[in-house]
């Protein structure tokens, strides 16, 4: 069969077509799939600061038996004399180039990495034992972790709370030997490639902290290697260093908390880390549309930030209102809430009181916003008149808008009612006995006034088995 000089023409280029592909193949798998990564660990330098750090030695401690990358969000300056081969690994984007990380193999190529404290020192073959740690504990863990220094490694369980935008710390009771969910205390931390650049935040800082939040997130385990790692000396070398280091810690674990979205960790003696809203800030979330928050559609519940600022504003309110000798009770949800719970509902947004109209002139505050005047007390909460009707509202601080809405009734004939009516469901009018008496339940850490026969009040409200059968404000949504 005679070939003409078109087919020839076409078959080389299908040919080279091939070899391209065969090439880029060749280029990108290794790196892609830890069968056929090449064997091997990679060491990250990625906790320090530009100012103080050891990266020069810990570099050429684990070079160049190990390759070495430094990954850093900025050049790094003051320069550092780092040894031949290790890598610079910058990982936020510029102008002039796409993200560092959109291509992570181009710069890690073992099957394993170890993200490797500054200032530790290499110990022949205790990668290698990490690593075949790691491989034996047959899927059971994720990471292997090994102690820096003298102090061992504390094992910890953590709790996940993503509906409640929670970590929860807790030492490890029993579970299967050297399995944990986090650890305390310096280590270098090992895991897959694949497994490190499938995380969504895979080099955040704090690096343990990013690492084992996000593990949990999988249900993944750490598999603690007795083994420590010697320590060069001790970083932050002075005071004042101490104090930039302690101060940037800070600002880099907020950053990471926002972008993981938690709001508030649990350490496992019980102290409190929190990370949303306060008095200066807005609140954690925007306007409400169809009664749904956003974060109801994100599958969580109010923050907890929000709840201990709606607690604090509700406790605020109850001692003006009583030191005022205004009659209030516990309204709508806020009442379905202590019934329930004796405590705000968690995805509820507001808490709400009504009173007695007539009462409004005793507190200074709500008569002032009945004049129309917005007023911050000396306690920092804003009290002013509703925008959306005859009702007032009260503010956590000028910034953040987490309010206590006050809704102002009278009776008319045995039955209590009010101007604004919004629609909401439990918005109807009802009979005066239930406010003769009022009644103490615990509520957000008080006793608050409440109608009398509260199951009666709320099925009026709500319909029959409203305190049985918790909904969301808008389930249709």
């Amino acid at each position: 069969m005679r070939v003409t000089p078109c087919q020839a023409v076409l078959s080389a280029a299908i040919g080279l077509n091939l070899l391209l592909l065969l090439l880029l193949y060749w280029r990108w798998a290794p790196a892609t799939s830890s069968r056929y990564g090449i064997p091997g660990v990679t060491v990250l330098l990625r906790e320090f600061e530009p100012w103080d750090n050891d990266v020069p030695g810990t570099a050429r401690a684990f070079s160049p038996r190990h390759p070495v990358a430094v990954v850093t969000e900025t050049v790094l300056y003051p320069p550092l004399p780092l040894p031949p081969g290790v890598t610079v690994l910058p990982v936020l984007p510029a102008p002039e180039r796409p993200p560092p990380l959109a291509h992570p193999e181009r710069h890690v190529r073992t099957r394993h990495v170890a993200l490797v404290p500054d200032g530790t020192r290499a110990l022949p073959g205790l990668l290698e034992r990490m690593r075949d740690a790691l491989e034996d504990a047959g899927g059971a863990a994720r990471l292997a972790a090994a102690p820096v220094g003298t102090e061992p490694l504390r094992c910890l369980e953590l709790s996940l709370e993503a509906r409640e935008w929670t970590v929860r710390y807790r030492d490890a009771a029993g579970g299967m030997p050297g399995l944990c969910q986090a650890v305390e205390g310096s280590a270098v931390l090992l895991l897959r490639t694949r497994d490190l650049f499938a995380l969504p935040f895979p080099l955040a800082r704090p690096v343990a902290t990013a690492l084992f939040i996000q593990a949990a997130f999988r249900g993944w385990k750490v598999r603690v290697v007795p083994a420590a790692f010697p320590v060069s000396r001790r970083l932050p070398s002075s005071p004042h260093q101490q104090w930039k280091a302690g101060s940037g810690l800070e600002s880099r674990r907020r950053r990471l908390m926002r972008e993981l979205g938690i709001k508030r960790e649990v350490l496992p003696d019980g102290r409190e880390r929190w990370y949303g809203c306060g008095k200066d800030t807005a609140r954690c979330f925007g306007t409400i549309h169809a009664g749904t928050p956003q974060y109801l559609l994100s599958g969580r519940w109010t923050p907890p930030c929000c709840l201990r600022a709606l607690r604090e504003t509700t406790r605020h309110v109850v001692s003006v209102l009583e030191a005022a000798g205004i009659r209030y009770w516990l309204e709508g949800g806020s009442l379905l809430g202590a019934v329930r719970l004796r405590d705000i509902i968690p995805w509820d947004y507001d808490v709400d009181l009504g009173i007695y109209k007539e009462d409004v002139g005793k507190c200074r505050w709500l008569a002032a916003a009945a004049a129309g005047q917005a007023v911050e007390d000396a306690e920092g909460f804003l009290w002013e008149k509703a925008a959306e009707g005859e009702f007032y509202r009260v503010h956590y601080s000028r910034s953040n808008r987490l309010h206590v809405d006050l809704w102002p009734f009278y009776s008319r004939g045995g039955v209590m009612t009010k101007e604004t009516w919004l629609g909401h469901r439990q918005d109807v009018e009802f009979p005066e006995r239930f406010l003769q008496p009022r009644v103490p339940l615990e509520f957000a850490g008080l006793r608050a006034m409440a109608p009398n026969s509260a199951r009666e009040f709320l099925e009026l409200k709500f319909g029959a088995g409203a305190i049985e059968k918790p909904e969301y404000p808008n389930p249709s949504v």
